[in-house]
């Protein structure tokens, strides 16, 4: 939770695996969510385009400013907006449980791979876990403990931005747990080919299905566009609901 884990190493691999960036090498990749830009410019050393996408004109300056000093800026740019070309591989890092409408994210992610392209995704905590509240988790499951409203209303002590639901604070939460993700990903058309629940390094040994919601620290997987095969594009547009 204080990112200690990272320092002075790749959250990137950490998260998404050693050979991440071997896979992603001489490909078109979007970072979904890309913050202050740090992961797109590390892929940016081995692929052929990076697009990082976030809705924080300030973090997509700062992205900016960290592609040019690392000579990458010239395959590594960034937008409020989509790209307008479709891409060959989409990393989301520590962003499904922010997005105000994950469902619709996932259809825009499928509408911007090229077919037999993935969406690599790594988030977390959930919801369930202990610090799932994140900024409201002011001890562990303080977030399950008392109402929304009370959680608000605390915090707009020091906070005057107006929010009144967790979706509306800086960063949005949207109380993602395991199951919603899965349910959400199995409304798609997209085939999972991995999912990992990465237990909390203390409550391993009683980590379990039954318990995973409580004891599940990151939630990873892969998603593939199925290639297209007999279907046309339209047709998995169709089926995705996309226009």
């Amino acid at each position: 939770m204080t990112g200690a884990a990272y320092a002075n190493a790749s959250k990137l691999q950490i998260l998404l695996g050693k050979d991440l960036l071997e896979r992603l090498r001489g490909k078109d990749v979007l970072d979904f969510g890309c913050g202050v830009g740090a992961e797109a410019v590390e892929i940016a050393g081995v692929a052929r385009s990076v697009f990082g996408l976030d809705i924080l004109p300030a973090s997509i300056e700062k992205a900016r400013e960290r592609a040019l000093a690392a000579g990458v800026a010239d395959r590594c740019t960034f937008g409020t907006q989509p790209p307008a070309k479709k891409m060959d591989a989409i990393i989301s890092l520590d962003s499904f449980e922010h997005f105000d409408d994950p469902g619709d994210i996932l259809r825009q992610m499928h509408d911007l791979l090229r077919p037999g392209g993935q969406v690599v995704v790594s988030f977390g905590p959930p919801w369930f876990h202990p610090f799932g509240g994140h900024f409201f988790s002011v001890f562990p499951w303080a977030h399950l403990l008392f109402s929304e409203a009370a959680l608000i209303e605390w915090r707009s002590g020091f906070k005057s931005d107006g929010a009144t639901r967790f979706r509306e604070v800086e960063g949005g939460l949207n109380q993602m747990t395991v199951r919603r993700f899965e349910k959400l990903v199995a409304g798609t058309p997209f085939r999972l080919t991995h999912l990992e629940v990465v237990p909390i390094r203390k409550l391993r040994p009683v980590a379990n299905k039954l318990t995973r919601e409580f004891t599940t620290s990151i939630v990873r997987c892969v998603l593939e566009r199925p290639s297209l095969g007999n279907a046309t594009v339209k047709d998995l547009d169709d089926k995705a609901g996309i226009t």
